[in-house]
């Protein structure tokens, strides 16, 4: 996890380190990079500095670089696989299984993101390109072992120390650097197992989000998923909560979530529950 400036309350960390370690079938390392000490934190965390470098302010904007701090040598220990995960996620599975879907030691898996999809197909217009064209993931969710990744973090400071400035298209956010640094080992985390609620949930077309409700398929995917995340969705969780059975919301894209149980299926309670329960 990371976390910087006052966006966030710490028990933000806690409640998702607390939905963490009750699914998981194994001891979790916790760790959050923070760019300040963070009062009242889970004593389970394992609270690291961000290094200076990706604190400059130009790093904390929408772009968010500074989560590039966590591909940096030294800053995450380099003996185990690492999950990184955005607060705005809810968990509702034990997370260790998307670590053992890494397709080789190597590997890195992101969210798919953009239409051109991540992996070998990728791949080919990468190569093709010469690096110009590649497939693009969200990084809400990062799995990954840092052992293998300090490039990715040492690359973004050369393309920097150049030109102190996004002069290079992958630079204008972390998740598109991270897509391009790693094209070559870069995959997909099955959308099975975790999904963006605006991708999986929302559409422009209303009656399309009953059509896939109705789909058996469709329906027995979402209720294995482990992972939700609120990420790009415009609207605080509590006031997602107090939208009433069937209710609905559309953001600037012109996507509208239909906040009912026959659309959303178990993701519904699974956020209210998520959202309501108390910290222990």
């Amino acid at each position: 996890m990371v976390l910087w400036g006052d966006k966030y309350d710490v028990a933000v960390v806690n409640r998702l380190i607390c939905a963490i370690a009750t699914h998981t079938k194994r001891q979790p390392r916790f760790v959050l990079l923070s760019d300040r000490a963070r009062p009242g934190l889970d004593p389970r965390a394992d609270l690291r500095a961000i290094p200076a470098f990706w604190l400059q302010e130009v790093f904390r904007r929408s772009g968010c670089q500074t989560k590039l701090s966590m591909f940096e040598a030294g800053v995450l220990q380099d003996d185990l696989p690492a999950l990184y995960i955005d607060l705005d996620t809810i968990v509702t599975g034990d997370l260790t299984i998307l670590l053992d879907r890494l397709p080789r030691p190597d590997g890195l898996m992101l969210l798919q993101s953009a239409i051109l999809p991540l992996g070998p197909i990728g791949r080919f217009f990468w190569r093709m390109t010469k690096g110009r064209k590649y497939a693009r993931g969200n990084s809400s969710l990062v799995v990954f072992h840092p052992r293998y990744h300090h490039n990715i973090a040492a690359q973004f400071v050369d393309l920097w120390a150049k030109e102190p400035s996004f002069w290079f298209r992958p630079m204008i956010a972390d998740e598109r650097f991270i897509s391009w640094a790693s094209q070559a080992v870069v995959s997909a985390i099955p959308n099975s197992l975790a999904v963006k609620l605006p991708a999986e949930f929302m559409s422009r077309l209303t009656v399309l989000s009953y059509v896939w409700a109705l789909l058996p398929m469709v329906r027995a995917r979402r209720g294995r998923l482990i992972a939700v995340t609120l990420c790009g969705l415009d609207l605080k969780p509590e006031r997602l909560l107090a939208l009433p059975e069937g209710g609905r919301v559309t953001d600037a894209k012109g996507r509208t979530l239909i906040w009912s149980d026959f659309v959303l299926g178990k993701t519904r309670q699974a956020i209210i529950s998520f959202y309501s329960s108390p910290i222990l």
